[in-house]
């Protein structure tokens, strides 16, 4: 996710959004421990997502 589809975003949606990224970013870990994630570079991803998030929702 791009910082300008973030920005396009309202307050409540960039919320939600965190959240669901960090229920996402939960359930990756859940995969990771018990062998079965595929794409360890999702992880990372979604990492740098949430911060992407939390930070435009700071300078707001």
């Amino acid at each position: 996710m791009k910082a300008g589809e973030i920005r396009d975003l309202n307050l409540e949606e960039r919320q939600r959004k965190l959240v669901d990224l960090k229920e996402e970013l939960f359930n990756l870990y859940f995969q990771h421990e018990i062998g079965q994630l595929e794409n360890p570079q999702k992880m990372k991803q979604i990492k740098c997502d949430i911060a992407r998030i939390k930070t435009i929702i700071k300078e707001a």
